[in-house]
């Protein structure tokens, strides 16, 4: 089993399917664990106690990724606590369905502010950090399948997906000199959140989307979590600037707007 012990990493969006999913493999891994979101204090603390009983420390804070300044005040906060960050999940993310010709500017502008802003803002306040005292370490941003493969109906997503990509490569070249790889796992159908969610609600869908993907599987939350944990391995000093498409071959023979999803 990976080794991440002494590692710290920071998980935003941790309160979701996804983000509890990477939470929990972390700290399996041995790794102290520190998770952002926007729940109150009681659901975070309840998750930490879960995450504590891996013989880690955890906490939780309420952080709103699209402020520059309060990200830094958490990064402060995790270094006070837990040490100097080690890894990085930019996973807060958002999605409304809608097509460009019904899509409002505050929809929009939401999606892009959490999705990629929110992970700029992170990624960006952990590396100045972790640059200043020469620490090495690991990035992963959770994108999606959605970066290169056209959804009509969630194209605010789709774009601010395309842009994280993007933002990782920058990032990837930026910090390679100082020991930090930054990655991106990009899944097709993750059986989580909100997908579950409308899947759950329209069965019918769950099976047509099944039948898309080659492999005749939906992807698990925790599918997605040793994918992360993967990239986060220090003995992976070669491994940055890559997109990890998981999505069973769904993008190798489905064009996204056969899939009502």
């Amino acid at each position: 089993m990976l080794d991440l012990a002494g590692q710290v990493a920071m998980i935003s969006g941790g309160l979701g399917d996804i983000g509890r999913a990477v939470a929990k493999a972390i700290a399996q891994a041995g790794a102290d664990v520190a998770i952002s979101d926007l729940a109150d204090a009681q659901a975070g603390q309840s998750f930490v106690s879960n995450l504590e009983t891996y013989g880690i420390r955890a906490r939780y804070d309420s952080v709103d990724v699209t402020d520059a300044q309060a990200m830094h005040g958490w990064v402060d906060q995790v270094e006070e606590t837990l040490g100097c960050p080690t890894i990085a999940v930019m996973n807060a993310a958002v999605v409304e369905r809608g097509n460009l010709l019904t899509i409002d500017p505050a929809q929009w502008r939401k999606q892009l502010a959490v999705n990629l802003d929110g992970a700029l803002l992170m990624s960006q306040a952990v590396a100045k950090r972790m640059v200043n005292v020469k620490q090495s370490g690991r990035f992963v941003f959770v994108g999606s399948w959605a970066a290169h493969r056209a959804h009509p109906q969630i194209p605010a997503y789709c774009v601010s997906k395309a842009g994280l990509r993007m933002l990782m490569q920058c990032m990837a070249l930026e910090l390679a000199p100082h020991g930090i790889c930054v990655n991106e796992i990009a899944p097709g159908y993750v059986d989580a959140g909100l997908t579950k969610q409308f899947f759950k609600d329209h069965p019918e869908n769950r099976e047509k989307a099944e039948q898309k993907v080659p492999v005749r599987q939906l992807i698990t939350a925790e599918q997605v979590a040793r994918q992360v944990v993967w990239l986060c391995d220090p003995d992976n000093p070669h491994v940055t600037g890559q997109a990890i498409v998981m999505d069973g071959g769904l993008s190798l023979v489905s064009p996204a707007y056969q899939v009502q999803s």
